[in-house]
């Protein structure tokens, strides 16, 4: 990893597409994507760039650690062009989930955009809150 790699977040519903299943997929191309900013977050991601993978919904924590293999390219589960995917490749689990309820009550995490935008599905994280989040988790990359 070096200085220039960015952290993000994707949220997905373990009862859609676990971390546990993308372990055993090895990788994936993530779709779905229909909102403008998270899109546009999607965009802005680069080969090398770390992803925390957030189980939403059931459960409401971080559960591990992927990486972008593949920048932007037209979403292929649908024919409008508005929208993109990014290929990602699982790296780790962490070692102990990092819940919603840690993170909203950290004080390095509050301006956070999981706790900000609860609704947004694909967010940027600021160098410092991945190594809070990775201290939490008790996980080094």
């Amino acid at each position: 990893m070096n200085n220039k790699t960015s952290f993000w977040l994707v949220k997905q519903e373990p009862s859609k597409y676990s971390w546990e299943t993308f372990l055993k997929d090895g990788g994936t191309y993530w779709d779905g994507v229909r909102n403008y900013q998270a899109r546009n977050n999607l965009q802005l991601m680069t080969k090398g760039d770390r992803v925390f993978f957030y189980h939403s919904v059931t459960g409401k924590e971080i559960v591990g650690i992927a990486e972008v293999t593949r920048e932007a390219y037209p979403d292929p589960t649908t024919d409008d062009s508005r929208w993109v995917v990014i290929d990602l490749k699982p790296i780790k689990s962490l070692v102990h989930p990092v819940s919603l309820e840690e993170i909203k009550i950290h004080k390095d995490l509050q301006e956070n955009a999981l706790v900000r935008q609860s609704r947004l599905s694909v967010m940027p994280i600021t160098k410092k809150e991945s190594q809070v989040i990775l201290k939490l988790g008790k996980t080094s990359i």
